[in-house]
């Protein structure tokens, strides 16, 4: 299977940290990605950050579609201008939304403290399900950078699902999932090519090798 995240939908604000306006895409774009994935159950779509997007613009394109989605929100930013309210991921849960942690501050979780740990894989996590009233279970990892430790600590915490930005094929049922996140240079082609990645058994050897080994660092 081939696992899609998404950032922001259209012109990131001006206060948007340039690593991260990286990866907005035009509302166009996605739409054209949409559609091409709209006949693939093999395609699992995500969302990173918890940008209003995810509410204004990604929501009303999915329900159109009939598709679901997981959302991935940065917990340190609930409420702020430009970031998902409260009541905004209530709303995404509503319309049958996954919800996920992406920790407290997008901080990388690479070389984390032991108190670090606890705010970014513990925190986050209990102020999202305050929110929701219900258990968060899944997670994607900011910026999509991991190592041993921070995968050893998220398995000891129980969570049941953990995503990175491996750029890799994914297998399906696998507790750590591999996605392509899109870039703002991104087109459908580049996913359409994505998606023939996946039609390629050498390939899909290399890419759960890679992402083996990296996770032993």
């Amino acid at each position: 299977m081939i696992n899609l995240c998404f950032h922001g939908i259209g012109t990131p604000p001006d206060d948007v940290p340039a690593e991260e306006a990286a990866y907005w895409i035009s509302a166009d774009t996605f739409r054209r990605v949409l559609d091409l994935v709209a006949v693939r159950p093999d395609v699992h779509l995500s969302f990173d950050d918890g940008n209003t997007s995810d509410l204004t613009v990604a929501l009303p394109e999915l329900v159109e579609r009939g598709r679901a989605a997981e959302f991935f929100v940065i917990a340190g930013r609930l409420g702020r201008p430009g970031s998902l309210s409260a009541a905004d991921v209530r709303a995404l849960r509503r319309s049958g939304m996954g919800v996920g942690s992406h920790g407290m501050d997008h901080r990388v979780w690479r070389r984390l403290t032991p108190p670090q740990v606890h705010t970014e894989l513990v925190e986050a996590r209990d102020r999202l399900q305050e929110v929701l009233d219900e258990p968060v279970v899944t997670a994607a990892c900011p910026l999509g950078r991991y190592d041993r430790t921070t995968l050893g600590a998220l398995r000891r915490l129980g969570y049941a699902r953990v995503y990175t930005s491996d750029r890799a094929l994914a297998r399906p049922g696998a507790w750590r999932q591999a996605r392509f996140s899109l870039r703002a240079h991104d087109t459908a082609d580049d996913v359409a090519g994505w998606l023939r990645h996946g039609e390629r058994y050498p390939v899909r050897a290399a890419d759960q090798v890679r992402t083996f080994v990296k996770g032993l660092r």
